[in-house]
């Protein structure tokens, strides 16, 4: 079980900073979001600093291990929305971002995005699926694995709970296409407690990643969740993908989030 820290946290700092911050508090890796990169068209980083930053990552010790909030930019993207045009745009990205990840040297894709997948319209949900399916196609191609990533009813409407996106993932049955389970998000949003769930659903091999993130939105150690369980359960049912650290309430601030994360999970583990 390895540990990567979303780069967001630290997106203040330039990128071979925030690779060397993370190599030097511990973690594993980089999950980067793509808009960190480029606020207005990650897809179409040029290829040059596609190198460039795998190299800077790799050489600080924390290289790039996936990517996630996909569809943050360009802005007005939807994968259920009714029109052609923004249809194919939205397709177009996610199949670009697909490429940007196998460059960058990641193995894997979250796609959680809330407001770019609400449901509002028939047709909406099933649009939705096929997007998914096409995902799941694209990232075989590169040897990637694409994660929808069930969110709470606060965030979205399709996709709810972990249970619902293995509904979706496996009537899909796409190759490359999983799901995963966000610790915040099933804290606020399922009646099982996520260590149960990871139990439950771990051992059928549709869990292909984990956010590691309080329910008040902060990270491990900084709420009332614990984390203990969760490491155990993750350990006891063989998880051997990543875990990133993903709070989204920098207290006090980013650096110093990502450091008392690390520390607190390493306590956890360390004793095991």
């Amino acid at each position: 079980m390895r540990i990567a820290l979303c780069n967001e946290v630290v997106a203040g700092l330039p990128f071979v900073d925030q690779a060397r911050l993370a190599a030097g508090l511990g973690y594993a890796g980089l999950e980067v979001a793509p808009f960190t990169l480029d606020a207005e068209a990650p897809h179409l980083l040029p290829a040059s600093r596609r190198v460039e930053l795998r190299r800077i990552a790799e050489a600080e010790g924390a290289p790039i291990t996936s990517l996630h909030w996909l569809l943050v930019a360009p802005a007005g993207l939807s994968i259920t929305g009714a029109d052609p045009a923004l249809r194919a745009r939205t397709l177009d990205v996610m199949q670009r971002l697909i490429g940007l990840a196998a460059d960058l040297g990641a193995t894997l894709l979250v796609h959680g995005s809330p407001k770019q997948r609400q449901v509002e319209a028939e047709g909406d949900a099933a649009r939705a699926e096929e997007a998914m399916a096409k995902a799941g196609a694209w990232a075989a191609q590169h040897g990637l694995t694409y994660c929808l990533e069930p969110l709470d009813a606060r965030q979205t409407n399709w996709a709810r709970t972990v249970a619902e996106a293995i509904a979706i993932v496996e009537r899909i049955n796409a190759p490359g296409l999983k799901t995963m389970l966000d610790v915040s998000a099933a804290g606020n949003g399922e009646a099982e407690p996520v260590e149960a769930l990871l139990r439950r659903y771990v051992p059928t091999g549709w869990i292909a990643h984990v956010h590691l993130n309080d329910r008040n939105r902060r990270g491990p150690g900084q709420g009332n969740d614990r984390f203990g369980p969760v490491l155990r359960a993750l350990r006891e049912t063989g998880y051997r993908g990543f875990c990133a650290v993903e709070p989204f309430d920098y207290h006090p601030d980013g650096p110093t989030c990502a450091a008392r994360a690390i520390g607190y999970l390493s306590g956890l583990m360390e004793p095991a």
